[in-house]
């Protein structure tokens, strides 16, 4: 059973009326499931949600958010969301901006207007990397957070050292109303500690989303204990390493279930705690060249024809960080000097924060990325290929993420752009 203050209990007896009494319900429910011991409070600046799409199906959420509204029951923190699901500036034929506009995300609108009510930071706060330093909701550590977003949740956890648990969506907007969380998991001393030790013994630096898929397929919901990336990573978070972590952790996070991971000498827990953080019991996985190869030939190819061309590309899933905008672009434009195209062979979709990309708009780098036929976004992968018009096409990315909720193709960020360079 769950403890609660006399605040807390007065709620959900409502004192505050009915429809916070129902908010707090849930949250208690969703605690007693996990076996929480108390409610705490949510400590962090600002709230994200990971629901940001206007899907046509969604009409219970367009429903209980008009009764959180009606009845004053809005988030005590503003927030960011998630990435929108359409920009007129992808590629997309006639039938599938119709499906899209349509039959898909036709509520788009009206739950944008619904989520400023409820305490939407601003226009542009939409992107599932919402910590980058330019979307300004960076926790602190040590900071409760009321988050959804599995591939926030990970990167909050681990590199920021705040505490969630990997909740569900609506529970985000949930736990930001009642400014109160269930205590249970990660947001725990004991549930930080690492079950798995995972020993990295590659002889070159492990492409990030492929390293975080082996370990998400290997230990699933359980923390890892990550060795042996001294030598690539060293010991400070600097932008290049945080980026790596921040694709790492998504992949993690999709092809398992993680919610926080500790790197030796480099994530704040693991600096401050050391192996202390590692169970007596922690079981071990190694990891070289030859488990990283084999679980990339595991992927399936589920496109109807295994040797189609590329009809289209996505890197950034999540969105890329300024200085990985910044590296493409120069990445691009080396590759397509080299085969001596003059734009890419492959229509090609980076995508980045909003604020991110408002940023790098403003360097001389934005024309010259323009200028190799390369399409800037904010938009979701994901939520783009869930067109069915759209899941059939032949798409690759570098994202593992991507490759795992769509049936977009998995290559390596070197492949990647050997193919849309080179059209190999």
């Amino acid at each position: 059973m769950i403890y609660l203050t006399p605040e807390q209990q007065g709620i959900l007896d409502g004192a505050k009326g009915e429809t916070m009494a129902k908010v707090m319900k849930t949250l208690v429910m969703y605690g007693e499931v996990f076996g929480a011991d108390k409610m705490v409070p949510v400590t962090s600046e600002y709230n994200h949600l990971v629901t940001s799409f206007g899907l046509k199906a969604l009409g219970p959420v367009y429903e209980l958010m008009d009764q959180l509204i009606e009845a004053g029951a809005i988030s005590q923190q503003q927030f960011s969301v998630d990435p929108r699901p359409l920009d007129k500036n992808v590629p997309a034929n006639f039938l599938q901006n119709f499906v899209f506009n349509k039959f898909m995300y036709s509520k788009q609108d009206f739950y944008e207007e619904q989520l400023k009510k409820l305490g939407l930071m601003d226009a542009d706060a939409f992107s599932c990397a919402c910590y980058l330093d330019q979307m300004g909701n960076k926790p602190k550590k040590g900071e409760v957070l009321s988050w959804a977003e599995s591939s926030a949740v990970v990167y909050a956890n681990s590199v920021l050292g705040a505490r969630c648990n990997r909740n569900s969506g609506i529970m985000d907007i949930m736990g930001s109303i009642a400014g109160f969380v269930p205590h249970f998991g990660l947001l725990t001393d004991e549930g930080r500690k690492a079950s798995w030790i995972v020993e990295v013994k590659t002889t070159k630096k492990p492409e990030a989303q492929l390293l975080g898929s082996a370990i998400g397929m290997k230990v699933m919901e359980d923390v890892p204990f990550v060795t042996g990336m001294n030598q690539w990573l060293g010991s400070e978070l600097n932008d290049e390493n945080c980026a790596y972590l921040k694709d790492f952790g998504a992949a993690t996070a999709s092809n398992g279930a993680v919610g926080l991971y500790h790197i030796e000498d480099l994530t704040p827990e693991a600096k401050e705690l050391g192996r202390a953080l590692v169970r007596e019991d922690a079981k071990v996985y190694v990891i070289d060249d030859a488990e990283l190869q084999r679980v990339k030939d595991s992927y399936p190819v589920i496109w109807k024809n295994p040797d189609a061309k590329p009809k289209l590309c996505f890197v950034g899933c999540p969105h890329l960080s300024m200085q990985q905008l910044k590296d493409w672009t120069v990445a691009v434009e080396e590759g397509l000097k080299t085969s001596g195209n003059a734009k890419v062979t492959v229509p090609t979709v980076f995508t980045t924060a909003p604020a991110v990309k408002k940023e790098f708009e403003k360097t001389e780098l934005a024309a010259r990325l323009k200028a190799t036929g390369v399409v800037l976004s904010s938009i979701c992968p994901l939520m783009y290929m869930n067109n069915p018009l759209c899941g059939p096409m032949p798409v690759i990315t570098c994202s593992n993420k991507l490759r795992t909720y769509t049936t977009a193709r998995y290559y390596t960020e070197a492949e990647i752009l050997e193919k849309i360079t080179k059209g190999v």
